[in-house]
């Protein structure tokens, strides 16, 4: 159960991801569904309700809640592995197709090995990649999946891993070079102003405010 839903900020709504949840928004108004995504922007949630019956045939109907009038939000259920493969497919351009486990195995791999070439601090989470504690970068890691409630460090991390080149042959084989070349790839950043600095810069609490931190 959580008050307070546009204070939480994206870090948090991406918990709440996937999950069948309860909304009490306006005045005597409950809405339930699966939260597809959140707007970053308004806070607004939009709930899929997949009609599985013989009227339905199969469809899903989509709810907008408005970010301003949400009172609160409570979780229902997990999604199960099946459930959340349809979350992700139902609105998919009819082209496109969710990737195989190896498939977005290799481009977290790839992904990750991008940023920390151009000396970005990342680590895996589980199916996530987390940048400095600072931004969350979720499957199947592209631009538009980067998550973070710094405008400037998305924005960075957005345009470096669109400047990722297409998966080369034999990588692997070419890694003593790639590390040789490491100064070449911060090019591409401005160079008074490499991202790990942004990054500590916007993540780093002032030293005479060190000591008026709270948990939230």
């Amino acid at each position: 159960m959580q008050c307070g839903w546009s204070l939480l900020g994206p870090l948090q709504w991406i918990r709440y991801i996937n999950k069948q949840v309860k909304v009490t928004a306006g005045k005597d108004e409950e809405h339930r569904g699966w939260l597809l995504t959140v707007d970053p922007v308004s806070a607004s949630l939009v709930l899929v309700n997949f009609h599985d019956d013989a009227v339905g045939g199969g469809r899903a109907s989509v709810q907008v809640v408005m970010g301003h009038a949400v009172q609160e939000v409570q979780v229902l259920q997990d999604a199960d592995q099946e459930t959340t493969q349809r979350l992700q497919s139902s609105f998919l351009p009819p082209r496109a197709r969710p990737l195989a486990p190896e498939q977005l195995g290799q481009r977290r791999a790839g992904v990750r090995r991008w940023l920390e070439e151009n000396r970005v601090p990342v680590q895996e989470d589980g199916e996530e990649l987390l940048v400095a504690g600072a931004l969350t970068i979720m499957a199947p890691y592209g631009p538009e999946d980067c998550c973070s409630s710094n405008q400037i460090i998305l924005d960075r991390v957005q345009r470096l891993i669109q400047s990722q080149p297409a998966a080369p042959p034999n990588h692997s084989a070419e890694l003593p070079n790639h590390s040789a070349e490491l100064p070449n790839h911060s090019a591409a950043l401005p160079a008074n102003q490499p991202i790990q600095r942004l990054i500590q810069s916007q993540t780093a609490p002032p030293a005479d405010q060190s000591e008026r931190s709270s948990c939230d």
